[in-house]
C-alpha cells in the first residue's frame, strides 16, 4: 500500500515526516509512502513578519487543500502551525508524542538571556515573543527575523542578531541543542499552544487511514495540546493577539498554565489550574475565565485595535 503524504519542504518539516512515516512503518511495515512537497503562503512570503500576513493557516492551507482535492492521502504539520478549526471535511487523525514545547535562547558566544548586553538586537517575526522579550527585558531591541531554523542560526552566527528565542524541539529536530544558550522555564518564557507536536489530518471520510493512523496517536499528547489549544480558542486568540499556554501531562493529571501581557509588554496577566487528564477542554476553558475574569478582554481589544481581527 503506498500512501502519498504532504508536507512542507524545510529541512525541519522533512525532518518531522519521516519521523511519522518511520513510526507507522515499525507498526505498518507493508506501508510505503511517497512524500510531495507543497510551498504554502507562509514559504513564499519569506520577507513578511508572521502578523503581518492577514490570513489563518499561512504554514498549512495549501497543503490542506491538496487533502480535499485527493492529492495526498494525509499530512504532516507542525501542531503550533495549525488553527483550531472545525472543518467537516478533514480531522486531526493523530497526535505523536511531542518532543518539548519550550523555549530556548540562541545567542552570540552562548550569552544567557540576562547576559546580553543593553540594546541587543533579538531576531523573531512573532508577537507572542516580542512581547515576552519586551515584558522581560525593555533595554533589548527586536527585529524582524523570517527563514528556517537554520537560517536564523546563520544570522545570528554571522552577526545580524545578537540573539534570538527558538524552539527547543526544532533545535533538537534539527541537531543543533548544543547552540541553546539557554532553556526558559514555561512560566518565564511561555511556548505557543501545540509547540513541539506534529499533528497528521486526512479527511473525515477516510476511515482506512484513521484506522491506522490512531495507532500512533498518544494519549497525554492530545489531552496537553486539547488544553492549550482550547484556551486559545476560548480567548479568541491567535498571530494578532498572542496567548502562551502551557500544559502539562503527567499520570492521570493535567496541568495548564496561560498568559497574555498588555500591547506595551508592562501588564502581564497569567493563570494555572489543574484537572482529570479527561477533562481537556474544560481545563482549557477554566483557565480562559480565569484569564478573562483578571482583564483580559481588555488586553484582547488593544491588540485588536492595533494589529485588526483576523
Amino acid at each position: 500500500m503506498i500512501l502519498n503524504v504532504g508536507t512542507r519542504g524545510s529541512k525541519l518539516s522533512l525532518i518531522q515526516t519521516d519521523i511519522v512515516l518511520k513510526n507507522l512503518k515499525q507498526i505498518f511495515p507493508e506501508l510505503n509512502f511517497n512524500i510531495k512537497i507543497i510551498k504554502t503562503l507562509g514559504d513564499l512570503e519569506d520577507e513578511k513578519p508572521l502578523f503581518t500576513i492577514d490570513r489563518k493557516g499561512i504554514f498549512e492551507k495549501e497543503i490542506n487543500q491538496a487533502l480535499i482535492h485527493n492529492e495526498i492521502d494525509f499530512a504532516v504539520h507542525s501542531l503550533k502551525d495549525v488553527p483550531i478549526f472545525n472543518d467537516d471535511e478533514l480531522i486531526i487523525a493523530a497526535i505523536p508524542k511531542r518532543e518539548s514545547p519550550l523555549e530556548a535562547l540562541v545567542s552570540i558566544n552562548k550569552l544567557k538571556f540576562n547576559e546580553l548586553p543593553r540594546g541587543a538586537i533579538i531576531g523573531t517575526s512573532s508577537l507572542r515573543r516580542m512581547i515576552q522579550i519586551k515584558h522581560l527585558r525593555s533595554d533589548l531591541e527586536v527585529k524582524p527575523m523570517r527563514g528556517n531554523i537554520d537560517t536564523r542560526i546563520k544570522k545570528i552566527q554571522e552577526g545580524y542578531f545578537h540573539a534570538a528565542i527558538l524552539s527547543l524541539a526544532g533545535l533538537e529536530r534539527l541537531g543543533f541543542k548544543d547552540l541553546a544558550a539557554e532553556i526558559f522555564p514555561p512560566e518565564v518564557f511561555t511556548p505557543p499552544a501545540g509547540q513541539g507536536a506534529l499533528a497528521i489530518v486526512i479527511k473525515r471520510d477516510r476511515g482506512d487511514l484513521m484506522d491506522i493512523l490512531k495507532a500512533i496517536d498518544h494519549f497525554p499528547t492530545r489531552a496537553e495540546v486539547t488544553a492549550e489549544r482550547s484556551l486559545i480558542n476560548k480567548m479568541q486568540g491567535g498571530c494578532h493577539f498572542p496567548i502562551g499556554a502551557f500544559a502539562k501531562a503527567e499520570e492521570n493529571k493535567l496541568f495548564l498554565y496561560g498568559c497574555i501581557f498588555s500591547i506595551n509588554g508592562l501588564n502581564k496577566i497569567e493563570a494555572s489550574a489543574e484537572a482529570s487528564i479527561n477533562e481537556a477542554e474544560a481545563l482549557g476553558n477554566k483557565v480562559a475565565n480565569m484569564l478573562l475574569s483578571k482583564g483580559a478582554d481588555e488586553i484582547k481589544n488593544e491588540w485588536r485595535m492595533k494589529y485588526g481581527i483576523w
